[in-house]
């Protein structure tokens, strides 16, 4: 996978330690305001901002527990310093804070609430356009019975080599995506054309989400033609995603009996691609396939990869 750039980097960050960072900003924040800040009383509703960015991006529970704590720290500094009035927390100040704190924490649990729907039903669509897809692939996969659910274990295999590897949800999702269509899409090459320009041409009208895996697709097309015996495949600038498909597209491929051999054992088909790592196949990815093949597999009420 490409280097992403700095900004890129810093964006990633933020997410992967959201709540930590959060709580540090939103800590600095009230530090700065209640020692730079004359009219403190009236800055109270710059906290709504906070709230509202907790519990789209944390959820309800992160977002209560939010403004409970600036609920907290608030009411601590107007007890020991006081904000605009007398320190302490006798009735008039109470009086003056309860409010704001109640419509605070009932901001950040509304907000959070929202967001929690919101995921749940783009959560819905997702499983039912990869279920779509996975009774798409199989159904074009029927006609020919050697190939029968060979896609839908490749994006199994593929996914759980890409959470191996640490790569992002995103881009997991994309690898999935592209393994379910990647024997469509290198045999059809005008389904390959059409696919490789929706990377780069708006025009053409490939759903936004497939645009992520049709890269990978683009790129797995022609993988072959530039990985062989006299170039190091470390060197050669082709992203994670693709080098991931070429290894569980191999793993998967070998434990299916064609005309001309038998269908290789699992340890078998391990050991043979294991043979590539460094020359055909990216020796991380490798690595990633015996961890993820050496693990108990999944029944089927049970998340997870199933080998076959």
């Amino acid at each position: 996978m490409a280097q992403p750039r700095p900004l890129e980097r810093a964006k990633l960050l933020f997410f992967r330690y959201f709540e930590q960072t959060f709580v540090l900003l939103l800590v600095l924040a009230m530090v700065a305001i209640h020692n730079l800040v004359d009219q403190k009383f009236a800055f109270l509703s710059f906290y709504y901002l906070p709230m509202i960015l907790a519990g789209f991006y944390g959820g309800r529970r992160f977002a209560v527990m939010a403004g409970v704590f600036v609920v907290g720290l608030v009411f601590y500094w107007q007890d020991v310093q006081g904000l605009d009035m007398l320190p302490g927390l006798y009735g008039d100040a109470l009086l003056a804070l309860a409010p704001w704190a109640g419509f605070l924490i009932l901001t950040g649990y509304v907000v959070g609430g929202l967001a929690e729907q919101r995921q749940a039903r783009l959560s819905e669509v997702k499983n039912a356009y990869l279920a779509t897809l996975e009774l798409l692939t199989y159904h074009i996969e029927s006609t020919e019975r050697n190939l029968q659910g060979h896609s839908n274990r490749v994006a199994e295999v593929a996914a759980a080599i890409g959470r191996e590897l640490a790569l992002r949800e995103e881009d997991v999702e994309n690898l999935r995506v592209a393994a379910l269509l990647h024997e469509v899409g290198t045999r059809d090459q005008r389904l390959l054309r059409l696919l490789s320009r929706s990377v780069t041409d708006s025009s053409v009208t490939v759903a936004r989400a497939m645009r992520g895996a049709a890269q990978i697709i683009g790129e797995y097309g022609h993988y072959y033609e530039i990985v062989g015996e006299d170039w190091d495949i470390e060197s050669l600038p082709l992203p994670t995603t693709v080098k991931i498909l070429a290894v569980a597209d191999a793993f998967e491929t070998l434990q299916m009996a064609t005309p001309v051999r038998p269908a290789f054992p699992k340890w078998s088909a391990l050991e043979e691609v294991e043979k590539g790592a460094g020359k055909t196949f990216a020796k991380d990815a490798v690595r990633a396939l015996r961890a993820v093949a050496g693990r108990p597999e999944a029944s089927a009420s049970e998340p997870g990869l199933k080998v076959v």
